[in-house]
């Protein structure tokens, strides 16, 4: 294949890549933009595969069937709820694969006469310091998320002066090795001081801030396979990473936003943690828990004008999406108005309940955003709150006390009535509680998400 139908079929690939990002913007056809995305990086692949027709071609075929048939079980068994960790866990192979990748090519060139290219040199180092950054990371990030290890901070004294050693001694690795220090010992030094800081970095987040952890690491993910584009001369690699790292960048900056948080912190704070002081603090609110029962729930609904229902991780460890759909076609029969509220980092990873509810075949015209719904509570007569907890506490606007202060929220409290469905009274992934159970127009409603909306379901059905 020629040179000219070669980067002709590339640019092509490209401009698939950029029209799926265009089409998942939108839930309403973000199923069409995976198929462009995937259909462009099969012709990728065909295309790269003609193009380096020496190599063993059974090697590669084994490999794509190992990855390809791994990820299409995976992707088919994976339950909704379990989504943000197969996102942390294939993001982080990708990491991986741009280090191995920087290793091969150093391994490759460095038995060649003269010193490599500045330009390669600088994009094996780059490859294999962010990439094993994003692999560990986000090992680290699967391992909370799966609940391996605490979601809660690690934290311990002088980290962030352990972490800064242990970084510039992997970004010292990579200053040698552009200077013409020609030891593959030096890229070995570099990787494994990437991936201890990877691990470092990621300990100190909370289960919290997750979203906000994989949106960032996705983005060094892709400038890392950007940077294995230039090692390899491979123009799909350097556009396909630098579009990932872009839009995971712009996504971090919004997931940041949403929380009130700073890049800076997001980097060097060791935010997520939570210190008792801070908690007990929070916990400092007056008022009583007021239990009530599906059948009283039921009748508030079905003579309400106007019903928020906010979906948070309770709601996905449920699998209640369907029977809250099925609830709500149920009161808009009865001529309830019925919407969804949103906050964006509600979940475990950016878009999470979108996708859930996107599941369920909820309307997307239904679901509002955190300020447009925010405009509305003050005429909603009952807000149902399904395993939410943190983005919809008052504290993060009225205590300066609070870990979460500054964080915008879900304005809930301004309804007339609010109903909170949860297992128990324990606190959310901020470990902390929340005023809004014990405020005056808030009534708790115990058990299981699943089966307490279906007998709400129920209860309406039986007036």
């Amino acid at each position: 294949m020629s040179t000219n139908i070669t980067n002709m079929l590339y640019l092509v690939t490209i401009v698939t890549f950029i029209l799926a990002l265009r089409f998942l913007s939108s839930p309403a056809h973000a199923r069409r933009g995976n198929q462009i995305g995937a259909a462009g990086m099969i012709l990728a692949v065909v295309v790269t595969w003609i193009k380096v027709g020496t190599t063993s071609w059974w090697a590669i075929v084994i490999g794509m069937l190992i990855g390809g048939g791994f990820g299409a079980v995976a992707a088919r068994r994976v339950k909704m709820t379990a989504m943000p960790q197969m996102v942390a866990l294939f993001n982080g192979v990708g990491g991986g694969a741009a280090a191995l990748i920087a290793l091969a090519e150093l391994h490759r060139i460095l038995p060649a006469p003269g010193s490599p290219k500045v330009d390669i040199s600088v994009a094996i180092a780059l490859s294999a310091l962010i990439g094993s950054i994003s692999f560990s990371g986000s090992m680290i990030a699967f391992a909370k998320l799966q609940e391996l290890i605490g979601g809660r901070p690690i934290t311990y004294p002088g980290q962030q002066i352990v972490n800064a050693l242990v970084f510039l001694t992997g970004a010292g690795a990579g200053v040698a090795l552009v200077a013409g220090v020609q030891d593959e010992w030096l890229l070995w030094v570099l990787i494994g001081a990437a991936f201890l800081f990877g691990v470092l970095f990621v300990l100190p987040i909370g289960g919290a801030d997750m979203p906000v952890v994989i949106s960032l690491l996705n983005a060094f993910t892709g400038i890392a396979v950007a940077a294995g584009g230039f090692e390899l001369e491979n123009n799909v690699l350097i556009v396909a990473g630098m579009l990932v790292g872009a839009s995971g960048t712009l996504l971090t900056l919004m997931m940041g936003k949403a929380m009130n948080r700073s890049i800076a912190n997001v980097l060097f704070g060791a935010f997520g943690q939570v210190t008792a002081e801070a908690a007990a603090t929070a916990a400092g609110g007056t008022g009583s828990v007021r239990p009530t029962t599906a059948d009283d729930v039921g009748v508030m609904l079905a003579y309400a004008q106007k019903v928020v229902i906010v979906p948070g991780y309770g709601m996905a460890v449920a699998q209640a999406q369907h029977d809250v759909r099925a609830l709500a076609d149920l009161l808009e029969a009865r001529g309830v108005e019925v919407t969804y509220a949103v906050h964006p980092v509600a979940g475990r990873m950016p878009g999470h309940m979108n996708v859930l509810l996107a599941e369920a075949n909820v309307p997307y015209t239904a679901l509002k955003e955190m300020d447009e719904a925010n405009a509305e509570f003050g005429r909603t007569d009952v807000s149902l709150i399904i395993g939410a907890n943190d983005v919809v506490n008052p504290d993060a606007r009225n205590n300066p006390q609070s870990p979460i202060y500054g964080m915008p929220i879900l304005n809930v409290d301004e309804s007339k009535a609010v109903i909170v469905l949860k297992r128990s009274m324990n606190p959310g992934f901020a470990g902390i509680d929340n005023p809004l159970f014990l405020e005056p127009n808030t009534m708790m409603l115990f058990g299981d998400a699943k089966e307490s909306v279906a007998k709400l379901t129920a209860a309406v059905k039986a007036l």
